[in-house]
């Protein structure tokens, strides 16, 4: 096998230059923020990298909700098998510039680690596949598809409608589904659960307009206060533990645990303040369901009058773990919503689009290979984590290709902050997974030859 470790560490002044390049590239999408310009212009880097990296035919292609996925691939030598590497080019927005410590779209180095929007989520897996098929040169000794996805962050479903079209073009014996990562830097982890999703926005209305609080206040129902009262029904008022009637809420994960302390370092979670819920940290992120309150339209603190609210309306989010169908989750949640109504308020509840939980398979040969190359590169075991966030994708493509195994990796851990202000990642797990996924490609191959 090609020595492929002095090769990645030449390689890593290049990886930095290009992740410069990408995190430079504001590409959010949701056109109602960002000029849509800029994620084509992301695409069209990936493209350009992607062609140069030895990959053919690398094109744009317009998925269904208006974005652009970027597709290409290398054909296997004979009687090699085929691998799909994933990665996204979108972005989340920046949120609060203000809480920044530098620009959010300029990679800056600090104290070992790379700051700036999508350095980790998903730019710096998008370095990292670049960095491994360079290190590998003309020696790739499976055949490669690729594509890179432009709207992941909005949820819009896009990519997943244009595999269900075109299943040919993604067909492959492994899928490298690379938008999670390590429990922590230098412990190689594969991902093998992740939570499902089922948003939907709660509209209360209780008066046909505002109305003067003086002349109308207390016999007046307030609908930002029957609001609030109907958002608090979701958790339980001691433990703050997520209680949705119906929905079981009482699931334990039996993997790799979560230590308390070190979560509470990750999250960054204030001295003195509590955690949520009931059982062990793996418990509440990775078996159970979640709540949580994105978002609420309100007066404003700054120039709200003294009237009494007519209407209020709020976003709530809803984590399903894996086992738990999302459609009757979701069912659960509205049902649940609208019964909490106080005083007769009129309730809507509007959902959104889910994504189902999702459990990979891990006795194949694509988990052995993984696991060696693991090994290799980080003298220890691989190991196995859930993940509470929620990758839709996967369960598109495991219904497309039901023999193929899926694996969930990349160069994202806690201290990364993705979706967060001030999101970094450490360049040493850029170059450390470079490392294990051209290894990885190369045991693959010669399990495979075996």
């Amino acid at each position: 096998m090609t020595e492929l470790g002095p090769a990645i560490a030449e390689l890593m002044p290049r990886a930095k230059s290009d992740l410069t390049a990408l995190v430079a590239i504001p590409s959010v999408a949701d056109p109602r923020q960002y000029p849509p310009e800029e994620c084509r212009k992301a695409a069209q880097w990936v493209a350009d990298a992607f062609t140069e990296a030895g990959l053919r035919d690398v094109h744009l292609v317009e998925t269904p909700d208006g974005s652009h996925a970027v597709i290409g691939h290398r054909p296997p030598p004979p009687g090699a098998p085929t691998v799909l590497l994933y990665c996204h080019y979108d972005v989340q927005p920046p949120l609060d510039d203000a809480a920044w410590t530098t620009p959010p779209f300029t990679l800056t180095e600090r104290e070992g680690r790379w700051y700036g929007r999508g350095t980790a989520d998903c730019k710096g897996n998008i370095v990292m596949h670049l960095t491994a098929l360079r290190a590998l040169g003309d020696d790739v000794p499976v055949g490669i598809k690729f594509v890179a996805e432009g709207s992941e962050e909005q949820g819009t479903g896009g990519l997943e409608e244009y595999v269900v079209a075109h299943p040919e073009e993604f067909l492959a014996d492994a899928l490298l589904i690379c938008d999670t990562g390590n429990a922590a830097v230098g412990v190689g982890t594969a991902t093998t659960s992740l939570r499902g999703l089922a948003n939907v926005t709660v509209t209360v209305n209780t008066l046909e307009g505002e109305i003067h609080s003086g002349m109308f206040g207390g016999p007046a129902p307030d609908a930002l206060a029957a609001l609030i009262q109907i958002l608090a029904t979701l958790r339980d008022p001691e433990t703050g533990a997520t209680r949705i009637n119906n929905l079981d809420c009482e699931g334990s994960w039996e993997g790799v645990g979560y230590d308390e302390d070190q979560f509470r370092k990750d999250a960054a979670v204030l001295e003195g303040v509590r955690l949520t819920g009931t059982g062990s940290v793996a418990d509440r992120l990775w078996a159970r369901p979640a709540v949580t309150v994105l978002g609420i339209d309100a007066p404003p603190v700054v120039g709200s009058a003294a009237a009494v609210p007519a209407t209020a309306r709020a976003r709530v989010s809803l984590r399903v773990p894996p086992g738990m169908d999302v459609e009757a989750a979701r069912a659960a949640l509205t049902a649940h919503l609208t019964g909490a109504a106080p005083w007769g308020a009129r309730v809507e509840v509007e959902a959104e689009s889910t994504g189902s939980p999702f459990r990979a398979a891990t006795e194949g040969p694509a988990y052995g290979a993984l696991g060696t190359a693991m090994r290799g590169v980080y003298g220890k075991p691989m190991a196995f984590l859930g993940q509470g966030g929620s990758i839709p994708l996967c369960n598109v493509l495991a219904g497309a290709f039901p023999r193929a195994e899926i694996i969930l990796m990349g160069v994202e851990e806690p201290r990364c902050l993705i979706h967060a202000p001030n999101e970094s990642v450490d360049p040493t797990e850029i170059a450390h997974m470079a490392h294990v996924e051209a290894r990885f490609l190369q045991e693959y191959a010669a399990a495979f030859s075996r």
